[in-house]
């Protein structure tokens, strides 16, 4: 069990575990030179952490950190191949992989080209859907204003605007706490 905001992975540590996300949500993180820091993806309850540097038993290629509680089985890298030798996995893996950057991929090459409003609402959008629906909040977005700007590399005055006209839409609720109010308004916003 891993408390929210707790970091998992280093980017550039060795890649010696697997985990397997259970409950709870992550943030991939990319972690420049100079400290900053963008969002990568998200991840959430079913899907594998970890994988790719355990796979080529190489360096973590990004920095994973708890969104909400987390839940996770983890395995070392040793237990993880020799279970996919066990049971063929490797093409299952394989498949996992291609299915996951596939899904990454174009998710970062559109947000290049979308505004900031819309950025921002398919960022709450995604935090949203991974939450899971059985929690006491599943509308709440645990992030700040703070962390919605670095895991979009805005400023956070940016954020704050755009933040209170999704409020001003009704997508949001209004308060201190992101929460969404209109799913519908809010996937309007961004477009989906």
């Amino acid at each position: 069990m891993y408390p929210p905001g707790h970091r998992l992975f280093r980017q550039g540590d060795p890649g010696s575990a697997v985990l397997a996300l259970i409950s709870g949500r992550v943030k991939v993180l990319g972690i420049e030179p100079d400290g900053g820091q963008l969002l990568i993806t998200l991840r959430g309850a079913g899907d594998l952490i970890g994988e790719v540097a355990a796979r080529r038993l190489s360096k973590r290629t990004a920095t994973v950190e708890t969104i909400d509680r987390c839940t996770a089985r983890v395995l070392s890298v040793d237990r993880f191949n020799a279970f996919l030798n066990r049971h063929d996995g490797h093409s299952v893996l394989t498949d996992y992989l291609v299915t996951k950057l596939s899904q990454t991929v174009p998710y970062q090459v559109e947000l290049v080209h979308f505004g900031p409003e819309r950025k921002i609402a398919r960022l709450l959008l995604e935090v949203v859907a991974l939450a899971d629906r059985s929690s006491a909040n599943p509308d709440h977005i645990p992030f700040s204003q703070q962390e919605v700007a670095d895991a979009l590399g805005m400023a956070r005055s940016t954020v704050a605007l755009h933040l209170q006209r999704l409020r001003e839409i009704g997508a949001l609720r209004s308060g201190p706490r992101l929460a969404v109010s209109d799913l519908d308004a809010l996937k309007d916003s961004a477009g989906v």
